[in-house]
């Protein structure tokens, strides 16, 4: 089965480096996801740093990069506390980058050892270019 982006998510998507774009439009012939941030504006940002849902502040992510050199996915329909689905897609998606020649870091293993118990900050639905 072939998924395809709604227009929102293509819309959110777009907003990304083309590498991220490439890796996840490989990611929904396999599995339905959604985009649920590309871009983020600094009030945005400050906004997600006072409800605790980020570390950064604004201007410190990648997120608040033009073009953003993060996006958040969720497996869809979104469930929040389907923990196994994320994973899913996080391994799709750091498998995906890897075979493309994109190094992707995933925040439900910040140091990508395979080891999901040892983060300190989990952040399942987050995706970033490694060393951008």
């Amino acid at each position: 089965m072939s998924y395809s982006f709604s227009s929102t998510s293509r819309r959110r998507l777009y907003t990304c480096d083309t590498r991220l774009i490439a890796v996840c439009e490989e990611a929904i012939k396999l599995f339905d996801f959604t985009v649920v941030c590309g871009y983020r504006s600094n009030e945005e940002q400050t906004r997600l740093l006072e409800q605790g849902m980020t570390r950064v502040g604004p201007g410190e992510s990648l997120h608040n990069r033009t073009p953003s050199a993060a996006v958040d996915l969720a497996p869809y329909p979104i469930d929040w506390y389907d923990f196994e689905r994320f994973r899913f897609l996080g391994g799709l998606m750091t498998g995906l980058g890897h075979t493309m020649g994109v190094d992707l870091r995933w925040g439900g293993d910040w140091n990508s050892n395979g080891v999901f118990t040892d983060q300190t900050f989990m952040d399942l639905p987050h995706f970033e270019l490694r060393g951008a």
